[in-house]
């Protein structure tokens, strides 16, 4: 399934499905009109649902089912869902998927060909930095460049969703606490990143700023996936390839990396886990972001995310 956070025009989020033809179904709306009952929370937020675990997922593939059976009825109920249920994708506000995460974490360096690109040994285990929440912005929000930053870069990079609570996790056992995937873009400030002497990278103000980590459209459930470490990776500038890459180029896998993260750290439903970034960024190629540019992150069989960039004045 294809999960994503979502408002009609200026409506409050809520929870969706992707259906066939970009047909987004409100879940909690079409559980009220199927059942007129008012939905359980588990129908209304999407990181309620990931934390319901299985039969939450139960529940909603059923109100899907019968959501889509009832729509081919052609009676008064079919009628409401087909007019207060389901929006096409372009007539609505997303979310960031998961709105509000308790922690979201990037792993640096983590693809061989972004290594030999910026001339950087690989570490001997996945290096990890945090972006706060303010960064979290959706498909079409804009990037908003803050004042005085000249290199703003891009990274499409594989976001893992934790399904389930887990700390000291072992590799053998890691596939179990993923819930489902989505795409991430690590804008960074690259002027703003240059280390302090003695202290390191300012990570702060070149990965945190307000709106630098768009992310979505949408989760896609493990199962639609299969293997995540055999997907195709492209980032796009104005339509012109930046980036192109596959997850089969990550240094250390997902099970490597969700161990290592929950070392000391538990992990929580809705966490992302973003798996580091392919070869092409303009650290590397000296070509930075511009006001008016237009990012497109593509993931296989996840899809695109979107985003256009503001410099603040």
């Amino acid at each position: 399934m294809r999960l994503l956070t979502f408002s009609p025009h200026e409506g409050k989020p809520r929870l969706g499905v992707l259906l066939e033809d970009n047909i987004v179904l409100d879940v909690g709306l079409a559980y009220r009109i199927l059942f007129g009952a008012k939905p359980p929370r588990i129908l209304k937020d999407v990181r309620s649902l990931i934390a319901s675990g299985n039969p939450g997922l139960k529940l909603l593939e059923a109100v899907r089912d019968l959501a889509v059976k009832t729509i081919k009825l052609n009676d008064a109920v079919s009628e409401l869902l087909a007019k207060k249920a389901l929006h096409n994708v372009d007539s609505i506000k997303f979310h960031p998927p998961i709105p509000n995460p308790e922690k979201a974490l990037f792993v640096a360096v983590n693809y061989w060909g972004h290594a030999r690109e910026v001339g950087i040994d690989p570490p001997e285990k996945p290096y990890f930095f945090v972006k706060l929440r303010n960064a979290l912005i959706a498909h079409r929000d804009p990037v908003i460049i803050p004042r005085g930053a000249i290199k703003p870069d891009h990274e499409v990079e594989l976001a893992v969703i934790i399904g389930r609570e887990g700390k000291y996790i072992s590799k053998g056992n890691a596939e179990s606490y993923v819930f489902g995937y989505t795409i991430v873009n690590d804008v960074s400030l690259r002027d703003k990143q240059i280390p302090i002497a003695r202290l390191g990278i300012r990570w702060l103000h070149a990965k945190s700023f307000d709106t630098g980590a768009p992310i979505g459209p949408w989760i896609v459930t493990r199962d639609e996936i299969g293997d995540p470490h055999n997907l195709k990776l492209e980032l796009k500038v104005n339509g012109e390839v930046r980036q192109e890459g596959s997850t089969s180029d990550m240094i250390f896998k997902i099970p490597e990396l969700l161990e290592v993260a929950s070392d000391g750290v538990t992990l929580k439903p809705g966490d992302i886990i973003a798996t580091g970034t392919p070869q092409g960024v303009g650290a590397a190629t000296g070509r930075f972001l511009r006001s008016g540019d237009v990012m497109s992150a593509t993931i296989e069989r996840i899809g695109t995310l979107i985003n256009s960039v503001v410099f603040e004045l």
